[in-house]
């Protein structure tokens, strides 16, 4: 009875393929390929090696990361041009950081397993409190901010919208690359009204519109990414973007990295 079944549910599919009208449909509906763009670098500046990049931004002229691994993890403000930190505070040990943002003037800071955010003032690192927040797998990854909230990924295809005083969650969109799912969202920065991320272990930054999940760009840095491994092997992978609103300049790195790059993405 099963074998009979199948059968007949093949021939009704072959019958549905078989339509010119299916064929249409499902070509006009499908997402088109994003672009792609590639990187170009203007300038290189020092990075610190032992700094495993989670978050990275310009805020009012100035350098921020968060890095991490357990009992290694920082929240830094860094020269750019030295690669030396200015300001510094260490996560306790049980604390894996990552992604960060600032917004009013406030650092808002990630942790990869324990659900908590932490707080701090903008002027001396000061915690000001720690929240609890939830993501489908559990964990927090990147984030960035449009002004408004707080946007972060779980390393699967989600990105999240938090309240920027409670963290929960008010909006939740999917990201979808021609119509398949993009996992392994990672690091992420706004950008004249869309989103570009890192797709972990990829040499990828994908553009991605907000109001729709959709993937409308990616840029390849793998010459950038062969680059770094020549100059150091140890060098892990692409993860990093920051963007000067002012200058218009966009800034990438990664884990272990020994440079950090001002870059221009062309087609």
């Amino acid at each position: 009875m099963r074998r009979v079944l199948v059968l007949g549910y093949t021939v009704l599919v072959l019958g549905c393929n078989n339509s010119s009208n299916g064929n249409s449909e499902a070509t006009s509906t499908r997402p088109p390929e994003p672009e792609t763009l590639n990187c170009v670098i203007q300038k290189s500046y020092p990075h610190d090696t032992s700094s495993f990049t989670e978050g990275l931004l310009i805020y009012d002229g100035s350098l921020y990361e968060s890095t991490g691994n357990n009992g290694h993890s920082k929240l830094l403000k860094v020269n750019l041009n030295t690669g030396k930190p200015e300001k510094e505070v260490k996560l306790d040990s049980i604390y894996f950081g990552e992604g960060i943002a600032i917004l009013r003037d406030t650092v808002y800071q990630l942790t990869y397993k324990t659900g908590v955010a932490f707080v701090y003032t903008l002027k001396d690192f000061k915690k000001i409190k720690q929240d609890s927040f939830s993501t489908e797998s559990g964990e927090g990854w990147g984030m960035t901010t449009d002004g408004t909230y707080l946007i972060a990924t779980d390393g699967t295809s989600n990105i999240y919208y938090f309240d920027p005083s409670t963290f929960k969650v008010v909006r939740k969109i999917t990201v979808t690359d021609a119509g398949t799912l993009s996992y392994n969202v990672n690091e992420l920065e706004y950008i004249d009204g869309y989103l570009y991320a890192n797709q972990w272990q990829l040499p990828y930054i994908l553009k991605i519109d907000p109001s729709t999940g959709q993937v409308v760009g990616k840029i390849d840095l793998t010459d950038v990414w062969n680059g770094i491994k020549q100059k150091d092997p140890h060098a892990e992978v692409l993860n990093g973007i920051a963007y000067d609103a002012a200058t218009k300049k966009i800034y990438v790195t990664g884990k272990w990295w020994p440079e950090l790059y001002e870059v221009q993405f062309t087609k």
